[in-house]
């Protein structure tokens, strides 16, 4: 679901990043209003779990790969502007460090995984959980609203790839940029993400908010409060000592185990460089032939010299801890925990 650079026109680009703009001024001030300093530490956390999750390939339908996101699951625990927030640091993370999404597309994948995905996936957890039996709503509405919320993600992609060769193509037809139109993309995103990805991102979503709740429920802010006070009333065993040790336990155990993902064989769809869209198109268009290019630090995740399986290691490792240090840094801008937090 990345897209990367040169799939997307330069107007496209720009308007997704315009329209970007204030849906990050906007979860800037409700952050500031609802989280506590210790809450917004713990962006980086959660952060880092998407990060994680979305190092972890799963193989799809039609020979691609496709990764859950975890948007859903830092929008329960934190509110969907927090969760907004956290996956576009991490999106940014992977652009910039790994290559992994566009320089110039990042505006579009805040769009889909950072915007879309949380903000959908928490109102249908929301409706569920609001309405349904206390036994089972609010784990069904976490499984259901995730899947949802990822699967509206992959089609808001899928029509953002669709519209390129009706709207930038040359004399003869050809397209600039991305070339395969909305009878193409949409069935070839959507229907793998609700076949498999969807239910990585459920499954992934569940076991690790009933984790999180378990090990440090003061870590999960309270749903139904907002403003002052709108962090949980189960604080102060949540946000220091064990609990949040385990967390990290946890945290360390997907950074260890993320060389998995490297098992899923094949490209996830749309993620092409040049020679695999020629082999796909049948040609390569121009936008993407003579187009923007960025040179990552550590391009797909690995670092030469280094076995692939030890790169992807030392990849999540620096992710986490970059996400972790941003937000702490961030956090000591904000209002402190309450004492009863702090106790």
């Amino acid at each position: 679901m990345h897209i990367p650079d040169n799939y997307l026109s330069p107007s496209t680009d720009g308007v997704m990043a315009a329209v970007m703009v204030p849906v990050w001024a906007h979860c800037v001030r409700v952050v500031r209003r609802d989280l506590d300093r210790d809450h917004i530490a713990f962006m980086g956390v959660a952060a880092a779990f998407s990060f994680l999750l979305m190092m972890f390939n799963v193989p799809l339908p039609g020979g691609t790969t496709g990764h859950a996101v975890g948007g859903t699951l830092i929008a329960i625990m934190l509110g969907p502007e927090a969760a907004c927030l956290a996956v576009s640091v991490a999106l940014a993370i992977q652009a910039l460090v790994f290559g992994d999404g566009g320089i110039l597309a990042f505006g579009a994948n805040c769009f889909n995984m950072a915007f879309v995905l949380p903000f959908v996936g928490y109102a249908v957890y929301r409706l569920i959980r609001d309405h349904a039996p206390e036994a089972w709503g609010d784990k069904v509405g976490a499984a259901v609203g995730s899947y949802v919320g990822i699967n509206v993600a992959a089609l808001a992609t899928a029509v953002e790839f669709g519209i390129q060769p009706a709207l930038f193509h040359d004399a003869a037809g050809n397209a600039l940029y991305c070339p395969y139109p909305l009878s193409v993309s949409i069935p070839a995103m959507l229907i793998p993400h609700l076949l498999v990805a969807g239910v990585v991102e459920a499954v992934a979503t569940v076991a690790i908010l009933s984790f999180v709740r378990k090990a440090a429920p003061g870590l999960v802010r309270d749903p139904a409060a907002t403003g002052d006070g709108a962090t949980s009333s189960a604080a102060p065993s949540g946000l220091r000592g064990k609990g949040l040790v385990a967390v990290g336990l946890l945290l360390a155990a997907l950074v260890v185990a993320t060389p998995v993902g490297l098992l899923a064989q094949g490209d996830a769809w749309g993620e092409w460089d040049a020679e695999g869209v020629a082999e796909q198109a049948g040609y390569v268009p121009a936008g993407i032939a003579d187009g923007f290019s960025f040179d990552a630090i550590m391009p797909d995740y690995s670092l030469a010299g280094l076995p692939e399986a030890a790169g992807y290691v030392l990849s999540a490792v620096i992710g986490v801890a970059v996400l972790v240090i941003v937000f702490k840094l961030v956090s000591l801008a904000a209002r402190p925990a309450s004492p009863a937090a702090a106790a």
